[in-house]
């Protein structure tokens, strides 16, 4: 998985268990750019993922940039910091779900990566190929970004782009059921004991959270 920071999760005394704004710990505005080549077919993802204040702040800090605080990079700590966050372990997915008529899409490791500081931001960008084109129709493509053990969440409320899209294709981003989801949360957590390390251990509850976008196509 990406590299992340640790933040203390707070423990109620006795036999209850951590409540559910425990997690998650990095927060992530993420873009999803759907690309379409000259047939009409979905070729790639581009993603963008703009981490939050904390998290941009502490990476800064680590690596030792921007030591003025002026939140600008020299041109040094700005090649240095472009694919900061690629280095991925081989099961590593990305967080990416792909799904078209109920099947995951099988996608290519990350390329292109970019990264920018801006105003407290760190806003990366990377590029996901499908191994295989494919076409979109009424029925749909979905696309979700979540960490299934919920210590990032992503929102998907920064830009969602369909690039060289056939006419009348369409994006349109979907958010969970809040209440549902926190309330399954609670349930699952009700089920450790005083004993388990329910940070070690939390429950995989990202994709009860997740927002997702559907992008869809006219029959061709």
């Amino acid at each position: 998985m990406r590299a992340g920071f640790w933040l203390p999760i707070v423990v109620m005394t006795g036999m209850s268990i951590a409540p559910a704004h425990a997690h998650p710990h990095i927060f992530i505005d993420t873009g999803i750019e759907t690309i379409f080549d000259a047939q009409g077919q979905v070729t790639a993802l581009r993603i963008s993922w703009s981490y939050d204040d904390f998290y941009s702040l502490v990476s800064i800090a680590d690596r030792g940039f921007d030591l003025d605080g002026d939140s600008r990079l020299t041109p040094e700590e700005q090649a240095q910091l472009s694919g900061f966050d690629m280095n991925w372990d081989a099961d590593y997915g990305g967080d990416l779900y792909v799904i078209h008529q109920g099947a995951p899409v099988e996608m290519g490791r990350p390329e292109e990566p970019t990264a920018q500081y801006e105003n407290g931001i760190i806003t990366s960008t990377h590029l996901r190929k499908l191994v295989t084109p494919l076409i979109v129709g009424p029925e749909g493509l979905v696309v979700q970004a979540y960490d299934s053990g919920y210590y990032t969440a992503y929102a998907i409320n920064a830009e969602t782009a369909l690039s060289n899209a056939p006419a009348g294709c369409a994006a349109e981003v979907f958010e969970p059921d809040l209440d549902a989801a926190d309330t399954a949360l609670q349930e699952k957590l009700q089920e450790y004991t005083a004993d388990q390390d329910v940070e070690a251990e939390f429950p995989a509850v990202g994709a009860i959270y997740a927002d997702e976008v559907r992008i869809t196509c006219p029959v061709r």
